[in-house]
């Protein structure tokens, strides 16, 4: 290409590029309205008080900064048209030192990992159009796009975060509103690309079947032959005095960790023996126990002095390791990609057949580039504990790929972070662990469809950022687990149940709350015992209901609060005729008040009669007491604190709340026949304390067998409370079961609510590990 052409070409880019730009930000104003619409909706909608607080401060702090966030971030992707490198300091560059990203700093590393996520989804709608703007552009310049090029959503949308915070936004309001901000800016992106192509058109660059001709084919591999199972490795002949220590070893360890290690599963029945222990005992326990056991095998063998591991403080990988890692993962994406395609097209057994080769292939090449007998051994026991992974059949095999391409990453972790070896809650064990868990309930031929949308986005940003290590795992297990709450109640019904569920437990606990309150504020007054009891039992509840169900600062709650002191003051002495005048002339209005307020727990007119009828002739006996009447400043006190209790209440000092079944229904007024209410049973033994804490420990998505009224069945865990009082199981069947706490502890304990899966996923994979190196200990080393 001469001079004149390139200098054109680069004009028409220049062009394409300020149409976009100036475009987008033109259309600034309907990302504005599609914000404001969400978020003032979203204010409106019933939730716990701490996230209606929460959603009301975010659309406050929206309303105020809006117009600067958004000409702030029109100017800084006009900026970026002029210095599309500016972006740079915030790249990870793939020699990057691990010690050294604390440079960057935890904001610069975290605007760019969620700018990521948020390009990812964007780019997922505009992918084909975007994609031949993006090589005809390439064509044009002769070069790949610039990483901080503007036609890139990714530049796009790191521009858009960083102004979001500089504006006054916080990260907790860009979380709440991601989902509108992506969805609308991918709307206004797709028609801009395709401006740029008719543009690209009318000039006459090439077409992209023209494209498609001219591309070159590359082809990158380790040069290392691919293996086509996964048998024994010899080492070289040198070792193997070694290899038979290692075996000796190997075969006491699996002697003194044998006992129990292959059922690992916390609530799995244990057979009674001869001693007549009962069928459970203790399970949370045991598993534990078995988990540690496991781990520890795992820690002999990578510390003896044959492989020379340092569990505490690991040396930086070799030069020549990391560079083959660096490189492999370059090319993983596209390796994978064609593997999945694959899978598509072939017999779901040869394709995990091909995955495990493949596996087993990276592993080989890997260790041929290591530099010391620990890194050996690591890569070989990650690389057997992906095979086993990847061996599972239950996990769908197109789900299996996106766990095949985290092989290493995982390794890049294990050789910079020994506690991946010896700590079961280690960032990235618990995301392979939770996302296998989810998807080792599905059936056979049941799509998971977004949760593997989400699996495959998580495995991307973890393959963009291979140098952040644990830090990553940990950000997106965090996203992991907010967007498994999404996902497992995302459908109407479902999602209505835990609405209903979660305002049951917010009732109870006001209730609970309320009750606490009162009885403080009436300790010192001379209040009849019958008027305490309403007030504690009747009035309490009357209150928390309105505040579900109206709001706590609604007119008709706060009138409710204040009948609470009227009455306190109306059925105490009235010495003085101006006093008994003065209730009198209120009783109409305090009798509706009452009325009103026993209709909405449900009170039949008969029973609402009744009580009123008590509480008047209390309050007729007031007018002839002889004793001391309460001060007019108390009462004023009193409904004061009331009108306001919700900013003095303390959850942390509540026990366990009584759940009513009835509410399902009162509550609401929805029909609650498909709602299988399993609630506290009083008088029952209570569970033991290590039960309570699995069953406060149990994660959303996991699956179990639940036997209920002697009907089993398997069920998905899909949901708790905030405080953990309730937690929410659904069946295929269309069935859910509203458990509390002390209940699921004890259905736990005796085994009616057992987990399906005997260990996690990395236990599993780490036990068949150690299995396979027990009976080939010259593999580890080879």
């Amino acid at each position: 290409m001469d001079a004149r052409q390139a200098a054109l070409h680069r004009r028409l880019t220049r062009q394409a590029r300020m149409r976009f730009v100036d475009a987008l930000c033109n259309d600034l104003g309907q990302l504005d309205k599609a914000l404001l619409t969400f978020l003032s909706e979203l204010v409106g909608q019933t939730a716990t008080q701490r996230e209606m607080q929460q959603r009301h401060d975010t659309w406050l702090r929206y309303q105020k900064v809006a117009r600067s966030w958004l000409t702030q971030t029109a100017g800084a992707w006009r900026e970026a048209l002029d210095a599309p490198a500016s972006s740079a300091a915030v790249d990870l560059p793939s020699n990057t030192d691990p010690a050294a990203l604390e440079l960057l700093g935890d904001d610069a590393v975290e605007n760019k990992l969620a700018a990521s996520r948020m390009a990812l989804i964007v780019t997922e709608q505009v992918a084909s159009i975007y994609d031949l703007v993006r090589r005809r552009t390439q064509y044009l310049e002769d070069a790949e796009l610039d990483s901080a090029d503007v036609l890139r959503p990714e530049t796009l949308c790191l521009k858009l975060v960083e102004q979001w915070l500089d504006a006054g936004l916080e990260r907790e309001d860009l979380q709440l509103a991601v989902d509108p901000l992506q969805r609308t800016l991918a709307t206004l992106l797709l028609p801009l690309y395709r401006d740029v192509a008719a543009l690209y058109d009318e000039q006459g660059v090439a077409s992209p079947e023209q494209l498609q001709s001219m591309a070159r084919v590359r082809h990158s591999d380790f040069g290392v032959p691919p293996t086509t199972g996964t048998g024994s490795m010899t080492g070289p002949g040198s070792g193997i005095d070694m290899h038979s220590s290692l075996r000796a070893r190997l075969a006491g360890q699996a002697m003194a960790g044998a006992q129990g290690m292959h059922h690992t599963m916390p609530g799995m029945p244990v057979v009674p023996g001869s001693s007549g222990q009962p069928a459970y005992i203790n399970p949370f326990v045991r598993a534990r126990q078995r988990a540690q056991g496991v781990m520890m095998q795992l820690r002999r063998l990578l510390a003896q002095p044959a492989t020379g591991f340092d569990m505490e403080h690991a040396p930086p990988a070799s030069a020549a390791l990391t560079e083959a890692l660096t490189a492999y993962q370059a090319v993983a994406p596209s390796h994978y990609d064609m593997l999945a395609t694959q899978i598509l097209a072939a017999p779901p057994q040869q394709a995990v057949v091909q995955m495990v080769a493949q596996v087993a292939s990276e592993a080989q090449a890997l260790k041929k580039k290591a530099g010391s007998a620990s890194e050996k051994a690591i890569i070989e026991v990650v690389a057997l504990m992906f095979q086993s992974i990847l061996s599972e059949e239950r996990i769908p095999a197109a789900v299996r790929v996106w766990f095949a391409r985290l092989q290493v990453p995982v390794l890049r972790v294990a050789l910079a972070d020994p506690s991946f070896f010896r700590d079961l809650a280690h960032p990235a064990r618990k995301l392979i662990d939770r996302m296998g868990a989810c998807v080792l309930g599905f059936d056979a031929g049941v799509s998971v469809g977004a949760l593997e949308v989400e699996i495959r986005r998580i495995v991307q940003v973890i393959e963009q950022y291979p140098e952040t290590g644990k830090r990553v795992f940990q950000l997106v297990y965090d996203e992991f687990e907010k967007f498994l709450a999404r996902y497992l109640t995302e459908d109407q019904t479902k999602s209505r149940l835990v609405g209903l569920a979660q305002q049951v437990e917010h009732k109870e606990t006001l209730a609970i709350q309320y009750t606490i309150e009162l009885r403080t504020m009436l300790q010192s007054m001379p209040v009849r015992e019958e008027i305490r009891e309403f007030l504690f039992k009747t009035w309490a509840e009357v209150l928390a209901m309105s505040a579900v169900r109206y709001g706590p600062q609604n007119a008709q709650t706060l009138a409710f609060k204040r009948l609470a002191a009227d009455l306190v003051w109306a059925c105490s002495a009235k010495p003085h005729r101006s006093d008994r005048a003065r209730v009198v002339e209120r009783l109409p209005g305090l009798l509706e008040c009452l009325s009103a307020g026993l209709a909405l727990l449900g009170m039949q007119a008969q029973a609402q009669q009744t009580q009123i009828k008590q509480l008047t002739d209390i309050m007729s006996e007031a007018f002839v007491a002889r004793t001391d009447g309460i001060a007019q400043e108390q009462i004023e006190a009193m409904a004061e604190r009331l009108a306001e209790l919700e900013d003095y209440i303390d959850d942390d000092a509540l026990g366990d709340m009584p759940l009513n079944a009835d509410n399902i229904e009162m509550l609401l007024g929805i029909d609650a026949s498909s709602i299988q209410v399993i609630a506290d049973v009083q008088g029952s033994p209570p569970p033991l304390d290590d039960m309570l804490q699995w069953a406060r420990n149990l994660q959303p998505g996991s699956w179990f067998t639940l036997e209920h009224n002697g009907v089993q069945a398997r069920v998905q865990y899909i949901w708790h409370s905030d405080r953990k009082q309730l937690h929410l199981f659904a069946a295929g069947s269309g069935n859910t079961y509203l458990m509390q706490l002390a209940r699921m502890a004890a259905y736990l304990q005796s085994g009616l609510l057992a987990p399906q899966e005997q260990e996690t996923l990395t236990l599993r994979a780490t036990r068949e590990a150690l299995t396979k190196l027990d009976a080939n200990p010259e593999r580890l080393l080879a």
